[in-house]
């Protein structure tokens, strides 16, 4: 095993290894090139999550597996590293010093409908779970996890800490404002500068990569991107594809 893919143990070696990187996914994706906080838990991107008994019935979570689970809520609670659903419509973590450049690279939104109305009581009443904000704005599961997630990826919320609910099984994430969870400064980098630097922690993290790679890990589009990589790296033609490399 390279010492890049020492093994996490701690949730300080797990927030250590998100503030060097910038940027992970909490699983690997399929075609996405950002890195996982599970490779670094487990040791490879094997979907051993689980143990099982000789009839294949779940026993219980593998060690690994049950680090990550609790881990992905106790770095946003402790302050150690942003989680939610910001890059590639999956879970992300993100470094504390990154949050403010990715929020300045996202297009500026301003909610509507379901949307707007999770906003204003997330605002009014601190950190909500979907439970919470199904039972304050009186809207259908369906209705509120679409639109959380849809908050998530234009960074408006994050998740904020696990919530145990009575006679629930399993907790739930409460979601909170990311600007409230994570203070921005006065004053952003510019949407340009912003996306330069992003595109740089995505190539170091990479190596090398298309604009299509890019564009399926921040959603930017394939034009967008490209013009982006043009100015930090240099390029080769490979098969028919641009590949920028890693200066």
């Amino acid at each position: 095993m390279s010492p890049a893919m020492a093994r996490v143990r701690t949730l300080e070696q797990a927030a250590a290894w998100v503030d060097r990187v910038g940027l992970a996914l909490l699983f690997p994706k399929a075609d996405v090139v950002l890195p996982s906080l599970w490779e670094q838990v487990n040791g490879s991107r094997e979907e051993n999550w689980a143990t099982r008994d000789a009839d294949g019935k779940f026993v219980g979570w593998t060690k690994e597996m049950g680090f990550l689970w609790g881990a992905k809520d106790d770095l946003p609670a402790r302050g150690l590293a942003c989680v939610g659903k910001h890059a590639a419509r999956v879970v992300a973590c993100v470094a504390p010093r990154l949050v403010p450049t990715l929020v300045a690279a996202a297009e500026p939104s301003e909610p509507d409908g379901v949307e707007r109305s999770v906003v204003e009581a997330v605002r009014e009443e601190g950190p909500l779970t979907g439970p919470q904000l199904r039972g304050t704005l009186g809207v259908e599961k369906q209705e509120v996890d679409k639109a959380v997630a849809a908050l998530h990826r234009r960074l408006l919320l994050t998740n904020s800490h696990l919530v145990q609910e009575g006679g629930a099984a399993w907790g739930a994430i409460a979601h909170d404002l990311l600007a409230r969870k994570w203070p921005l400064p006065r004053r952003l980098a510019s949407q340009e500068e912003a996306r330069r630097a992003l595109a740089r922690v995505v190539l170091d993290s990479a190596g090398e990569l298309t604009a299509a790679d890019i564009g399926g890990a921040l959603g930017w589009r394939r034009k967008e991107a490209a013009a982006v990589l043009d100015e930090i790296a240099e390029s080769r033609d490979e098969d028919g594809f641009r590949v920028w490399v890693r200066p």
